[in-house]
């Protein structure tokens, strides 16, 4: 836009005189914005990618709506055996309806890996996260084997009437026996 004559292009040609009693007024661009006299009021609501700790605390001392309080940043990484010990303990589990319950021989590593991870994750607060993961996979993990536990007894009970039952006596003979040529009866 020539800064002459504000609102006229200059690609436009000038078509008579620009000033005087005789002046042409400039052409219109049809493609420019309409000016608005009027400014829109302000947006009462936090802009995209204002809810960082860098958000301007609102009225009356507190923070906007939605900023994260300070020293909350990026979530932390998930301990590594966390997610293992939740699998362990959901596979543990479910192998009881899908598998006779064979896969119940996970539950106790379930266990022992949850319980490491919560170790740990209390250990050192601020470097990692998935508490909730791994004592799901520890929870498991003890009722796994508490169900292991009883079916190992139940097999072992079992086991052991079929060796306390005798073994079916031999048929008794009900015909009447012969000795020295004489039935007795």
């Amino acid at each position: 836009m020539s800064d002459e004559h504000p609102g006229m292009d200059e690609t436009q040609p000038i078509t008579g005189p620009t000033t005087g009693p005789g002046a042409v007024p400039p052409p219109q661009n049809p493609y420019a914005a309409p000016h608005n006299p009027y400014q829109p009021p302000p947006n009462p609501y936090p802009q995209p990618g204002s809810f960082d700790q860098s958000a301007a605390p609102g009225p009356y001392g507190t923070q906007t709506y939605g900023a994260y309080p300070q020293g909350y940043g990026a979530a932390l990484p998930v301990e590594p055996s966390a997610t293992t010990a939740m699998v362990l303990g959901i596979v543990g589990l479910v192998g009881i309806a899908l598998c006779g319950g064979i896969t119940l021989v996970l539950s106790p590593f379930a266990w022992a890996i949850g319980r490491k991870s919560v170790r740990e994750i209390d250990a050192n607060p601020g470097r990692y996260g998935g508490r909730d993961r791994a004592n799901a996979g520890k929870i498991m993990g003890i009722i796994g084997t508490v169900f292991l536990l009883i079916g190992i007894a139940a097999i072992v009970a079992v086991i052991g009437l079929i060796a306390a039952v005798p073994d079916r006596p031999a048929p008794i003979d009900q015909s009447p026996t012969f000795q020295n040529g004489a039935a007795h009866g």
